[in-house]
């Protein structure tokens, strides 16, 4: 049914390639016009379309530009300042459109251009410098390269396979969009192909006199802003992201780099915008009474505790191992034994090497299974007697750890603290001191203090006791992460690139540290942070180009509601993809591929062989030393020599080992002779969890119509086939009578895997997907504290906005007058916090209504200001209001950060009470910022009223003191997606912080309103 609706509705590609090809021939025939013109006719045409766009926009930015001047004029009402800024934002959608409209009509005629200058260069043999390599231009856009182009300014994704020249058809869309002079961001995934990227394009736009700028790790500030201020610039994802959230840490509008977020183009955009997406960007400070002992003082213990777990699950092995072979011999329920043991087994030690060989064995998975199901029913009700033996559990596939209580007792004997484990209960220890009558207030106060030490320093040791098990349980050396020069660096487990600068968070880096006996460096504080879902979302167009991106189809439209559409090859693929060959263990495995490798050397057949880890790429060189099989290694240790080693992969004979990062922005091109004897031969030595990665891996051979051939040898013991049905195949095998050496090759093998992988990636949408509802939540929040800290960055004067909270603090005032008739008290209130001077005659009114009174509250506070201003002058008064926005936002926006740190700790928690934690992290966190705005005017009134040139001096130097050593860290997923599952300790049933205790009460006039408008109350259902 579904080949007989394709054959008349065509397939999506054939439906997305149709529209296309009118404009391409378009295209061509612009392009064969333009040969005749001179160089200097060629570029004039140029200056036509740019004065084309500015004729379409120049009115509209106008109109704009006249309605912010506006906005400056002092003494505006706020329902005047609401008005001119929706018609801003309604100017700038008109805009936005006007542009779009501009460049769709001008598309034929700039990629024509582009591809005559193209012609130009390569028919001059224009040589130019590449990372130090002279190289000579020999490209011209094929007609595939210019659909790939079109899709991207359509705000597409562009799947091209690799070898098709993505570098070149993104200048297509680049071109035509920096022409309106709004910046165009090219966004790579490392600093290596952001300068190379922009070097290798530069003739083109230096042709067309477009500048281009590079944001490098290691470019200063005002070079930063430079390379902004270009019509393109090229840089990592981490990097704009990075830079943008120093911006709205500025301290003025000078130390701002970005301009706007007008167009970005993604390379390798699964890798982007999925691989990385996972985690988010963090600026953090160092917390100066953090303590790095903790984790050496406690290192020793949990040490001990992963040795004595080790030898437990041995001995169960062993045991497990004796009923199998000896049977009724030895019990009559020697399956039920046999079972639980191998269960108890992988719920401690998952990764044993025994246990994983038993596994292997013909229906050891199904006893296992059987007996896990069994304490599996009733939701798991009786899991727990299966832990009870153990010191702690590990549920590999959730990557997470639990604490048992044998665990517990163990960490806790002499001569350490027997209440190592026991939090105080806080509630009812506060009620205690609350009613002790023989404590004065401020005894009651020092009580309370110390029980919250006490608190908050039993549950940090808690969770530095569980992220050192992590670090021992969970994360491999020379896996997940490598140790040079004295530091932890993390592994990209999709690139096998080490990751510079990017720290785990929440303490398991410094575990780690610990475990590896380097050393350890100081906590952090979050200062700002965003998700990289979030980050891109800023850019009013977006598109992405990579050779695998329809496997995630649906998540890109999900999340940054982009279309993937496949772009065909310019000749056809002549790759030959074998089916996967399956082996029972890794040895028989490794000897198959070894033995592969020495036959297509002998016959000067390149290959390029791909691992998942270091630690692989490394047993594999060794066993190729043996043989003196002369090879060459690419991993995370030798990854200085990349592109060294790549260029030299597809040279005859050459053998090359290399985890996920060989390729990636660099193509394989063969060497002499290489075609004739079948191209590049790729070896997977492991499925990726990710259809992608062996996508990624395969797609370095065959370009551009080479020959190739690619073929994946796998082992029940790999970690993919050990989680999702190794035991199915391992039956099939025995069926078989498999001999040891002996591979089983077949399709329902690999379409069998195939779906575990898809599982896997299902499961890991889901995850990118809860993540970003919570950010969603924090995402809104930012983008109100952003635009008030822009607001006043940007203006010089912020009067309108002080009155307008003075109203809202009047507003309190009359209303607790009005039920209190208390003048002491509203003498009182204006003079501690604004410092203005009343008497009671100036409140003596004969008819004292709502009106009358927040009149005259409200003229004496003006009058005040107004004379202080004139005492000061407005230059002053300027600056002193834009320090107390600046200090409060700053202050109070980390206090929040840290609150919210601390809801989404714990709110997992809730779940157990039958909540949904989502839902109550977004209830918790509206009220937390609610609270944080009513602060921040507070706050704001406070200084602007009070504040004086002398005490901001003082201020502001302690306040410059806190942020600084600010560090850049792209966090790791496990610790910002999933929480490791610890047993709670005695008397504590919440999370490790406390979390805000939640108040019930009437919104406040300046808070957001109930309806979700997003307009304060007072302006939506508080009229």
């Amino acid at each position: 049914m579904f080949s007989f609706l394709q054959k008349i509705f065509g397939s999506k590609q054939d439906r997305d390639i149709k529209p296309l090809l009118p404009i391409v021939e378009e295209i061509n025939q612009i392009c064969d016009s333009l040969k005749e013109l001179t160089d200097e006719e060629l570029k004039g045409r140029t200056l036509s379309l740019k004065a084309q766009i500015r004729e379409a926009v120049d009115s509209i930015k106008a109109n704009i530009e006249s309605e912010k001047e506006s906005l400056k004029t002092l003494g505006i009402s706020h329902d005047e300042i609401e008005i001119i800024k929706e018609k801003i934002k309604s100017l700038e959608q008109e805009l936005s459109e006007s542009y779009q409209s501009v460049l769709n009509d001008i598309l034929p005629e700039a990629f024509a251009i582009v591809k005559e200058t193209c012609r130009r260069l390569k028919e001059r043999n224009h040589t130019y410098m590449i990372g130090g390599n002279t190289v000579t231009w020999d490209m011209v856009p094929y007609d595939v390269q210019l659909m790939g182009g079109i899709v991207l300014h359509q705000g597409k994704i562009a799947e091209m396979a690799t070898g098709e020249g993505k570098t070149l058809v993104a200048s297509l869309p680049t071109f035509l969009n920096a022409l309106t002079g709004n910046g165009v961001h090219i966004v790579t995934v490392n600093d290596y192909l952001a300068k190379r990227d922009q070097e290798w394009m530069l003739p083109i736009y230096e042709f067309h006199e477009l500048t281009t700028g590079v944001i490098l790790n290691s470019l200063e500030p005002a070079s930063r802003k430079e390379a902004y201020q270009a019509d393109i610039t090229f840089g990592t994802n981490n990097e704009y992201g990075f830079d943008y959230l120093r911006d709205n840490m500025a301290a003025d509008a000078q130390s701002v780099v970005h301009r706007n977020f007008f167009y970005a183009i993604v390379d390798e955009v699964d890798s982007v915008l999925i691989d990385e997406a996972r985690t988010p960007l963090i600026i953090s400070g160092a917390v100066p009474e953090a303590s790095k002992e903790k984790f050496t003082d406690l290192d020793p213990l949990v040490k001990k505790l992963v040795k004595l777990q080790q030898e437990y699950v041995s001995s169960l092995i062993k045991k497990a191992d004796t009923l199998m072979t000896k049977k009724e011999e030895m019990a009559k329920d020697w399956e039920m034994q046999a079972g639980l043991a191998l269960l108890r087994a992988k719920r401690g030690y998952p990764k044993n090497k025994n246990l994983i060989k038993i596994l292997g064995k013909e229906g050891s998975v199904r006893l296992l299974e059987s007996v896990e199901n069994v304490y599996l029913r009733d939701n798991a009700s009786r899991m727990h007697e299966v832990d009870a033996e153990l010191y702690y559990s590990i549920d590999e596939r959730f990557h997470s750890i639990d604490l048992t209580e044998k665990g517990r007792e163990e960490l806790s004997k002499p001569p350490r603290d027997k209440d190592f484990f026991i939090i105080p209960d806080a509630g009812s220890e506060l009620a205690k001191i609350e009613i002790d009558t023989s404590l004065s207030q401020e005894a009651k106060q020092v009580a309370k203090e110390t029980l919250y030490e006490k608190f908050a320093e039993k549950s940090d040791l808690i969770h530095s006791v569980s992220q050192l098990l992590k670090a021992y349980s969970l994360f491999e050396k020379d896996v997940e992460y490598v140790v040079q020069n004295g530091r932890v660096l993390i592994v990209d487990e999709f690139t096998g690139r080490i990751l510079p600068g990017r720290r785990y968070s929440d303490g398991l880096h410094q575990a780690i540290e610990a475990k590896e006996s380097v050393s350890i460096e100081g906590e952090t504080q979050t200062m700002a942070t965003i998700t990289l879902q979030n980050y891109f979302r800023l850019y009013k167009k977006l598109s992405g180009m990579t050779g695998t991106a329809e496997t995630e189809e649906a998540e890109f439209h999900d999340i940054y509601k982009l279309d993937v559409v496949v772009v065909p090859t310019n000749k056809p693929t002549e790759r030959k993809d074998a089916e996967d060959s399956v082996y029972k263990t890794k040895r028989e495995k490794y000897n198959a591929v070894i033995n592969e490798i020495e036959s297509k050397q002998k016959q000067g057949q390149p290959v390029l062989v791909g691992t998942t880890s270091v630690d692989v790429s490394e047993i594999l060189s060794r066993m190729l030393q043996r043989k003196a099989i002369r090879h060459n290694v690419l991993n995370a240790k030798q990854h200085q020599r990349e592109a060294e080693i790549i260029s030299n992969a597809g040279k005859k004979g050459n053998v090359t080992i290399a985890t996920n990062m060989a390729g990636r922005g660099t193509d394989i091109k063969l060497g002499e002779g290489v075609k004739e004897l079948g191209g590049l031969f790729i070896m997977g030595t492991e499925r990726h969890e990710s259809r992608r990665i062996d996508r990624q891996l395969r797609g370095r051979s065959g370009r551009q119509g080479d020959p190739g051939g690619s073929q994946f040898y796998l082992s029940l013991e790999d970690d993919l086939m050990r989680l999702f049905g190794s035991d199915r195949i391992s039956r099939i095998m025995d069926k078989l009578n498999h001999e040891e050496g002996e591979a089983l090759q077949h399709s329902l093998v690999t379409k069998s895997i195939e779906r575990a992988q898809k599982k896997i990636e299902e499961q890991n949408f889901a995850t990118r997907k809860r993540l970003l509802e919570y950010d969603n939540v924090m995402n809104q929040q930012r983008e109100i504290i952003y635009h008030l800290r822009r607001n006043a960055l940007q203006n010089e004067r912020l009067r309108n906005e002080v009155f307008d909270y003075l109203d809202n603090f009047v507003f309190e005032l009359t209303k607790e007058f009005l039920s209190t008739s208390d003048v002491g008290s509203i003498k009182n209130k204006l003079a501690h916090q604004l410092g203005v001077p009343i008497t009671d005659e100036q409140l003596n009114t004969d008819y004292p209504t709502e009106e009358t009174i927040s009149k005259i509250l409200y003229d004496i506070c003006t009058a005040y200001y107004a004379g202080k201003e004139e005492r000061l002058s407005s230059p002053i008064m300027s600056q002193l209001e834009k320090y107390a926005f600046i200090t409060t936002i700053d202050n109070k926006w980390r206090e929040h950060l840290r609150d919210i740190e601390a809801i989404k700790e714990g709110v997992h928690l809730r779940a157990y009470a039958q909540k949904d934690p989502i839902l109550e992290y977004k209830q918790e966190a509206f009220r937390t910022f609610s609270d944080m705005l009513n602060s921040i005017e507070l706050d704001i009134l406070e200084l602007t009223f009070k504040l004086t040139p002398q005490s901001q001096s003082s201020k502001h130097d302690r306040h410059t003191q806190k942020v600084t050593n600010l560090k850049a860290i792209h966090a790791d997923p496990e610790s910002v997606y999933t929480k490791t599952k610890t047993s709670l300790p005695e008397k504590s049933k919440e999370q490790d912080k406390p979390i805000p205790i939640r108040v019930e009460k009437q919104l406040g006039r300046n808070e957001p309103c109930y309806c979700g408008s997003g307009k304060k109350f007072k302006q939506c259902h508080g009229k």
